[in-house]
């Protein structure tokens, strides 16, 4: 392990340089201008994992965009593990609230990075994080020091759904066997205080319509006399919560697993500072669920919230129109027992009968996921627990994540095996917002890290 060590301290710049390289690339998924580039992070990734020394590297089409998958085999006795994560990014929109270009990666000091941090889209989500795994397999395989046999899945859809992932998990079931997934996309709960993410939400993701009159009008001459599709749609999102933060939609919290007083007790053992908190976000109070801590409000608790709203006249000046359509998206990240696709349907159901009949409503379903629970007594577990200890000196503390990685349940339905959610990214990384950050720190301390929890794990499964 010292040469696998000493080899990750000498190519650090390299591994950095690299890193900012495929920053470059504006490979945004949910866009289909930037198509060519998806396809050329892909290509890049590939060409990242042959070097370093997997084996069978292969961009595998699939009906959308293309996943990477590489391996290296080392004794078919030893472990196998699978590392997921995804080169595709969220769209940096709006640019305008960037401090530099999203896709010109420059490196700065904060507060939270005092050795810098590196900002750009997919810095943290999921690039940079992702990147990590290669360099320490790289590492690895130079110092001829791989204790488990090692395969690499990276797909470029994970923000618009992973749509596709499901069927080539089916089809390649064989070529994908393994004991555990690695996974790192989650965060730590700081720099000295380290975190294993063994929870995340499910999601349930919509677009609704309020459609009014059959064409935009004069609001003189008929305000006040025609249902406005964005008043309608303002009431009708308003009326999804009750005085106390819960949310109003018949039969929403029927599957929901409460989680024991033990664990939630346990949850409040990390350190966390609300006045912090309402600093960094800068306001001036929080709010949420009755009854719930803030932390509890960002983890264990379903909710609903709406991501964009839409309709009318929004350019320069003014322009007094009465709407004929009014628009919003919705999320709802979901908690251990609920189940996405009947979320969605309770949702459409109570949505539409909450509008007036001067309106029609639509309810369009996106994507969704199921929420995951992981065990924290199976060797994959310790192995990383073990791992953090060893390079930030400090026991990990197990925590459930207030967001969503959908293929983690997945793969446990298809492949038959848990995920290690072993991430290295702070909250204040402000991922999928502008001025996205990874501390150079993090990306460095992930590359050390992970050589030591396929050590562990190796020993610990035999």
């Amino acid at each position: 392990m010292q040469g696998v060590q000493s080899y990750i301290k000498e190519n650090k710049d390299r591994f950095l340089d690299e890193l900012l390289e495929i920053l470059r690339i504006p490979s945004v998924s949910a866009d289909p201008k930037f198509k060519k580039d998806v396809i050329k992070t892909a290509k890049s990734v590939a060409a990242h994992l042959k070097k370093a020394g997997a084996q069978k590297v292969e961009v595998c089409k699939t009906d959308g965009y293309p996943i990477v998958y590489g391996e290296k085999m080392v004794d078919k006795n030893l472990p196998t593990v699978l590392v997921y994560g995804h080169y595709d990014v969220q769209p940096a929109d709006p640019v305008e609230l960037w401090d530099s270009p999203p896709f010109d990666p420059v490196i700065k000091k904060t507060k939270a990075h005092p050795k810098g941090a590196i900002y750009a889209r997919g810095a943290c989500d999921d690039k940079g994080q992702m990147f990590m795994h290669v360099k320490a397999f790289e590492a690895m395989v130079k110092n001829k020091h791989l204790p488990c046999n090692v395969k690499f899945m990276i797909e470029g859809e994970e923000e618009v759904g992973s749509s596709n992932l499901g069927p080539f998990c089916k089809k390649n079931k064989k070529k994908l066997a393994c004991d555990v997934v690695l996974i790192s996309d989650t965060s730590i709960i700081s720099n000295k205080q380290p975190s294993i993410t063994v929870g995340l939400r499910g999601l349930s993701y919509v677009e609704v319509e309020v459609t009014g009159p059959n064409k935009d009008l004069h609001s003189g001459v008929y305000g006040g006399a025609v249902a406005n599709p964005i008043n309608v749609l303002s009431k009708m999102i308003a009326a999804l919560h009750d005085k106390n933060g819960k949310i109003t939609i018949p039969g929403f919290y029927n599957d929901v697993i409460a989680v024991s007083k033990k664990e939630r007790k346990k949850m409040e053992e990390a350190p966390f500072s609300l006045t912090a908190y309402k600093k960094a976000l800068k306001v001036k109070d929080v709010q949420g669920e009755k009854g719930y801590t803030t932390r509890e409000r960002a983890s264990i608790r379903p909710t609903l919230d709406v991501n964009g709203i839409w309709g009318g006249y929004i350019g320069e000046g003014a322009k007094t129109v009465l709407p004929s359509k009014a628009f919003a998206k919705i999320s709802m990240r979901l908690v251990p027992g609920q189940d996405p696709d009947k979320i969605t349907k309770l949702f459409a159901k109570h949505f539409k009968s909450l509008a007036p009949d001067a309106v029609k409503v639509e309810v369009r379903p996106h994507h969704g996921g199921h929420p995951a629970v992981t065990p924290t007594d199976t060797p994959e577990y310790q192995a990383a627990a073990m791992a953090m200890k060893k390079t930030f000196k400090k026991d990990a503390i197990p925590q459930r994540g207030g967001g969503s990685i959908p293929i983690v349940s997945l793969f446990e339905k298809v492949l038959g095996v848990k995920s290690v959610l072993m991430g290295f990214g702070l909250n204040s990384d402000d991922i999928h917002s502008p001025n996205e950050h990874y501390g150079v720190f993090n990306y460095y301390r992930g590359i050390e890290t992970i050589p030591y929890f396929y050590d562990y794990y190796a020993e610990l499964k035999k």
